[in-house]
């Protein structure tokens, strides 16, 4: 028989960026567990060029079956997969953690370009040495990351998103009709922070929360990350 969540807790679906796996949210995973509240955490579809967002989504559906009391999160790519899925099943709050935020019919592929991300991270390299942007990962995406653990999630890459998934329009015509909050990492140099601060009231209308940490901050902060998370989750449940 498969569990339920009870009245008190709730069931996280957390959904990896792009070249991920569900193995990046381990450490949130073990804060939420802790806590009485229930996690799926997939590895999406990769190494195939043909898959589609809506393959992605299909995944994490597949993956939460008649699982209740959904809290869907998506970090960085996986915000394209996780508005689809919120779209798709009865969700309490869908939260995106340094995510991509889409608009209908607008391509993976063109995402930073119609953002206007490239200025941005040129602006704040420059304010920072280079290290926004920087093209080692142990600069750019895991600078606050133990190195350990940071060479461990490097050798977890694999081909996600597909070019398919990139080439092809985010398919809903709106953005789903379900609670969203944002919370944006003060310390991202792959997404400065003052960029997400002009582009989530743009998109989706909200402030986005704020926390420290990097890019990577599910392995960076993970306690941090579970409590904003599981405040979330008991504001949806009063």
């Amino acid at each position: 028989m498969t569990p339920h969540t009870t009245a008190d807790s709730s069931t996280f679906v957390l959904i990896h960026g792009g070249g991920d796996v569900g193995w990046y949210w381990h450490l949130v995973e073990a804060e939420l567990r802790a806590r009485g509240h229930d996690v799926v955490a997939p590895d999406l579809p990769a190494d195939d060029e043909s898959h589609t967002l809506t393959d992605y989504a299909d995944a994490v559906v597949e993956a939460v079956g008649d699982k209740q009391n959904l809290v869907v999160v998506g970090h960085s790519f996986g915000a394209f997969t996780a508005s689809l899925v919120a779209d798709r099943l009865p969700v309490d709050v869908l939260v995106l953690l340094a995510g991509m935020v889409p608009s209908p019919g607008e391509p993976p592929a063109q995402w930073s370009t119609n953002t206007g991300l490239r200025a941005v991270v040129a602006e704040q390299a420059e304010r920072d040495g280079g290290r926004t942007g920087h093209e080692d990962p142990y600069v750019s995406f895991y600078h606050d990351v133990p190195r350990e653990l940071a060479t461990e999630a490097m050798s977890k890459e694999r081909a996600h998103p597909s070019p398919t998934a990139m080439a092809n329009p985010w398919p809903l015509a709106a953005w789903p009709d379900v609670p969203t909050k944002f919370v944006l990492c003060r310390d991202d140099r792959l997404f400065p922070p003052d960029f997400f601060r002009q582009l989530v009231p743009e998109r989706l209308g909200v402030v986005p929360d704020e926390i420290a940490g990097s890019h990577c901050v599910a392995l960076s902060r993970p306690k941090e990350v579970a409590d904003i998370l599981d405040g979330y989750a008991a504001d949806a449940r009063r």
